[in-house]
């Protein structure tokens, strides 16, 4: 079996890239696995959120094969990608010719599509979902999405695998805080990756004027490249007004690590949700660190007291300061979170388990199209 892999690969600079060339160099203990050939026996199609999958979306639904939807939304995805007449034309195939007005005013509106709900209310996935010979999710959210749209499609939910990294000494980290200005006993609170306005930014700014009244030694960093303007000129000058926020652009991996290793806590917010399992948040996991997330489905699979979770709503700052003042004053606690993070992603989200799961899934597929 020949197995066909597409997708992003570094140094194309997304989260996909990353996972892809980790899963392509565990494929390949497995098998036979090319890299965009003309023919193959299974395809595997990588699909993201962003024009890098324009082509790979295309051959998806020309040859069908297996596709791994790193979003379960599509929606932004073809207004990146189509004109006005055919994103139309494809939400009309997604909902029906009475939901023709509402793709009109989605179209028209969509300066503020990375903000507004209603466009993660409508993925649009019918078109991939039914020709493709299986679909592959990462959470049961995203497995629900799929289905909605396609109730006989063939879904198979494996985990967001993990690489366990080379992280610096503990006494190289202890140094690097203290560069920071961090002392022993400061919380690091971060925020990781590409900065849009799903990550709550402003809700938490507003959470750490919270804890910062409340006198807790607290310190917020915020790490990556904004991917949006109009979000960087509003958060910008918060951000560089305030000395109790520390700035981290787009790392390299070895820098990354640095720093991840230097926080005491993630912050994984997500409100508009596309049903995705964060990458980041199972590396942070993996190693230790507590993850704060917004609560949903997409968390579900991990063990009780392996993370903490805020509603979103009216209560979200709200919660968010609490944890990061009890974090704070309970040095302990987080370490216990961390400690069966770490557990859990190391079992069930090591990269030869997931690869052996994908290779099942590939062969399956090969088996059933003989």
């Amino acid at each position: 079996m020949t197995v066909g892999f597409f997708s992003p690969l570094p140094p194309a600079k997304t989260g996909v890239a990353d996972y892809s060339a980790a899963l392509l160099a565990a494929l390949r203990k497995h098998g036979r696995v090319e890299i965009a050939p003309r023919q193959s026996d299974v395809a595997l199609y990588h699909l993201g959120n962003n024009h890098l999958h324009r082509e790979i979306y295309q051959l998806a639904i020309e040859k069908p094969g297996i596709v791994v939807l790193h979003d379960a939304v599509l929606n932004h995805f073809f207004l990146g990608t189509l004109d006005r007449a055919a994103y139309i034309e494809e939400f009309v195939y997604n909902y029906g010719e009475w939901h023709r007005g509402l793709a009109e005013a989605l179209w028209a509106g969509r300066g503020r599509s990375a903000a507004d709900s209603a466009y993660f209310q409508y993925p649009m996935l019918r078109r991939v979902v039914e020709r493709s010979l299986a679909v592959i999710v990462h959470n049961p959210a995203a497995a629900g999405v799929v289905l909605r749209h396609h109730p006989e499609a063939r879904v198979v939910e494996i985990p967001h695998l993990f690489v366990a990294p080379e992280l610096p000494a503990p006494v190289e980290t202890i140094r690097f805080r203290a560069t920071l200005g961090l002392g022993p006993r400061t919380l690091l609170a971060g925020v990781f990756g590409h900065l849009r306005e799903s990550k709550r930014l402003c809700a938490i700014l507003r959470a750490m004027e919270r804890v910062w009244s409340s006198g807790a030694d607290v310190r917020l960093l915020v790490q990556g490249a904004f991917a949006s303007s109009d979000l960087e000129r509003a958060i910008s000058p918060l951000i560089q007004k305030n000395p109790r926020i520390l700035r981290a652009p787009a790392l390299p991996e070895i820098e990354f690590w640095r720093w991840a290793a230097a926080t005491d806590v993630c912050l994984n917010l997500r409100y508009p949700r596309a049903a995705e399992t964060s990458g980041i948040a199972i590396r942070m996991m993996g190693i230790g660190k507590p993850v704060i997330f917004s609560s949903g489905e997409e968390i579900s699979r991990f063990p009780p007291n392996s993370y903490l979770s805020v509603d979103t709503g009216v209560s979200e700052d709200a919660m968010l300061a609490d944890y990061l003042a009890w974090l704070a004053a309970d040095r302990r606690a987080g370490e216990e979170i961390g400690s069966r993070a770490a557990a859990h992603i190391r079992k069930e989200h090591a990269i030869g388990k997931i690869a052996a799961q994908y290779w099942n899934t590939l062969q399956a597929a090969f088996n059933t199209a003989r």
